[in-house]
């Protein structure tokens, strides 16, 4: 009798996901930045496992004009004292309003990365 080894392949059902994670590790691969590495191994892993930040760690953890990345969703519990950028997978509307209010920015991953190629200046929150 012979063994065969079922080897399971993990699968984004979301499109999106599939496309962001190529994206950035062709990127990383084509300018040598380690940052959109590890933002695709941490994309990689299932849904349930994405960071969830909220804007009180946001402004505890971003200075004033920083770029902030988080791979996964901002939730628009807390408070946020700073304009910042925050570039992340998925936001809440609470997280939309509250970063506009004070004059941040909201991007997604993939606006970041096209504005942003070589990765420069971005802090990751999780």
């Amino acid at each position: 009798m012979s063994k065969t080894t079922q080897v399971k392949i993990e699968r984004k059902t979301n499109p999106r996901t599939s496309v962001l994670i190529a994206a950035l590790k062709e990127e990383a691969r084509q300018n040598e930045v380690a940052i959109w590495k590890d933002v695709a191994k941490r994309l990689e892993k299932p849904g349930k496992n994405y960071a969830q930040v909220n804007l009180s760690k946001i402004n505890r953890y971003a200075k004033d004009g920083e770029t902030v990345l988080i791979a996964g969703k901002v939730l628009g519990s807390g408070l946020l004292s700073k304009a910042v950028t925050v570039a992340a997978y998925n936001f809440s509307v609470t997280a939309l309003e509250k970063i506009e209010e004070v004059g941040g920015k909201c991007l997604t991953i993939e606006q970041i990365l096209e504005e942003n190629p070589k990765g420069s200046g971005i802090k990751i929150l999780q």
